[in-house]
């Protein structure tokens, strides 16, 4: 089946991207094949691949990284498995005007949605053969949220005691 998304969808006046009669079609076929998709800015638009996202429950972005030697030349070797929550941090995507000259952007983050997250690395990691997995934050700045979400990967890895962790901070 083919569903229209995206631009001309947003022109006709649907604010999110997606008629409902596409939704129907992705629930009852439980398949989503789609290219990138450009949300105008501006004028209150919906993002539309946060909001498919949080619909339909895609909450982990899996993304497979390895270097292609020898096929290509490379300096680095490289074989990681990048998991990112998908709903939840800014992804949230509530924002606020505060003045004319000043926005507010909201970093939501709870603890279920850690758990979920980091849950699914671990799982995929003991799935697929992996040995470790690497907890990313900036904990030494957003001490609560990215805190919660460090403190949650480090009771969870006890879980899991055949994979090796590590922290790193990003800045």
């Amino acid at each position: 089946e083919i569903i229209e998304i995206g631009e001309k969808v947003y022109q006709s006046g649907v604010s999110s991207g997606i008629r409902p009669e596409a939704w129907d079609s992705l629930r009852s076929t439980r398949v989503f094949l789609k290219s990138p998709v450009t949300t105008p800015q501006g004028g209150g638009f919906k993002s539309l691949n946060v909001t498919t996202r949080k619909a339909l429950g895609l909450f982990a972005n899996v993304r497979p990284v390895s270097t292609l030697t020898p096929y290509v030349a490379s300096k680095h070797q490289m074989d990681l498995v990048i998991v990112r929550e998908n709903e939840e941090d800014l992804y949230a995507g509530i924002e606020y005007r505060q003045t004319d000259q000043t926005y507010e952007c909201l970093k939501l983050v709870t603890r279920k949605g850690c758990e979920k997250i980091v849950r699914y690395a671990f799982d995929y990691a003991v799935a697929n053969g992996r040995k470790k997995v690497t907890c990313f934050s900036k904990d030494n700045i957003m001490k609560m949220t990215d805190g919660l979400f460090h403190k949650t990967f480090d009771e969870i890895a006890k879980d899991y005691p055949q994979i090796q962790t590590d922290h790193y901070i990003i800045d």
